[in-house]
């Protein structure tokens, strides 16, 4: 046992928050089966630093998801006083939790990805967007703040209106929005861990009852059903894995993290975005893809603790 008293932080002032908590909840529960010292830590800027003094842990399982958890600002803070911290380090985050800088990350390094727009705030006073992205691409288009999680703040515009609309919207949550093309097809998702030598786990194919996985689907049970092994050929199975690494290396992803992708219909596949902290909730993907390759749920939470560097 590398470490023996974990702090888990939680909550926080995200949108995520309530996501956070239930994560949580789960990794308390399996971390305190395996027999480790656990606290709980709800998320409070001003006085975290304390907080996880006074816990006297070893070290920190980060399950915030959204603002400060997964933008590098946790792990920043814990660096600053010497504690570990599950996850990715404070640039990978950073630059993952920001959608348009992995975006242009993907793109510079020629990993596939949808066409993508790039819009701040500001440009509003500059020039039309709308009709800038109605220039660029053919509706329907995907519009998303660059900095939420759990599908908050992405929108399907199939429709001039729409496209007002969710581009109003989608400021609400960042000064900055990017448009992608929409890609029409399967909707995968990949889990990928390790530190120098990372691996992907099977890949999972995400089939909503509406069609739409968005926050809802994904956190009601019965709403969106996963396919595990996704029903792909060995060829392409590779490619999509291949591709998932790539993207973490490209970040320098570590501990768990998981790429969520689009295959288009001419099985294309397109990478959309990488989590650093994935949901562990019990319709979480990532658990249900390790359980699928032999990893229990308490087990990847110690894994998830060993692959951090003293």
């Amino acid at each position: 046992m590398k470490y023996k008293k974990i702090a888990v932080v939680m909550g926080g002032p995200s949108s995520e928050a309530e996501i956070s908590r239930k994560t949580a909840e789960a990794v308390i529960n399996a971390l305190q089966s395996k027999n480790y010292e656990v606290n709980a830590i709800e998320l409070n800027p001003q006085t975290i630093v304390d907080d996880v003094k006074k816990s006297q842990c070893d070290i920190v399982f980060n399950a915030v998801h959204g603002k400060y958890g997964e933008d590098g600002v946790l792990q920043a803070v814990m660096q600053m006083i010497n504690m570990p911290c599950t996850g990715s380090d404070v640039l990978a985050s950073a630059l993952t939790m920001n959608k348009a800088a992995s975006k242009r990350i993907f793109l510079s390094a020629g990993i596939s990805t949808p066409k993508t727009m790039f819009f701040k705030k500001i440009d509003d006073e500059k020039f039309d967007i709308k009709q800038q992205i109605m220039d660029g691409f053919d509706l329907p288009v995907v519009v998303k703040s660059v900095d939420q999680g759990s599908s908050i703040g992405v929108f399907t515009a199939k429709t001039e209106q729409e496209l007002a609309e969710g581009i109003n919207e989608a400021f609400k949550y960042s000064q900055e929005i990017i448009v992608e093309e929409f890609i029409k097809g399967r909707e995968l998702t990949v889990a990928v861990y390790g530190n120098k030598e990372k691996r992907p786990m099977s890949i999972i194919e995400i089939v909503a009852e509406n069609g739409v996985y968005d926050y809802h689907n994904k956190y009601t049970k019965g709403c969106s059903h996963h396919i595990i092994p996704a029903p792909l050929s060995e060829k392409l199975t590779r490619e999509i894995q291949k591709l998932s690494v790539e993207a973490c290396e490209i970040t320098n992803c570590t501990g768990v993290a998981r790429v969520d992708l689009m295959l288009s219909e001419d099985d294309i596949p397109y990478v959309l975005e990488i989590n650093t902290v994935p949901g562990m909730t019990e319709t979480s993907l990532v658990p249900d893809v390790a359980r699928h390759d032999g990893i229990e749920f308490a087990d990847l939470c110690e894994m998830m603790l060993e692959m951090v560097e003293k």
